[in-house]
């Protein structure tokens, strides 16, 4: 799945996102995603990839727990054909939510 994709599949969630990181002074209220794509996991056999393949990472970012939220974004990673897997994390420090969903596109 190219940049491109990932951002229209993104926009269908109704949730403000960014690549990586909002500018300083730029982060939305919550709730807000973040994606990235931090690697690779290439197929590949007899010293050659056969297909290219990345690892995209999905954080929703609440300052309370909203299980509709997040079936919203699950719906739309289904509705793409992707398979991820969820964690979930308290940030102490930010008093927010990490909902982070992780695949390979």
């Amino acid at each position: 799945m190219k940049y491109d994709k990932i951002v229209e599949m993104l926009e269908e969630t109704g949730i403000p996102f960014a690549y990586d990181h909002f500018a300083e002074g730029e982060s939305p209220e919550p709730p807000f995603c973040i994606f990235l794509i931090p690697g690779s996991d290439n197929f590949h056999a007899d010293d050659a990839v056969y297909e290219k393949l990345s690892t995209l990472v999905v954080e929703l970012y609440t300052d309370k727990k909203v299980p509709a939220l997040e079936e919203r974004v699950e719906d739309v990673l289904t509705k793409h054909e992707l398979i991820w897997n969820r964690s979930e994390v308290w940030i102490e420090s930010e008093k927010l939510y990490e909902v982070r969903y992780e695949m390979t596109v």
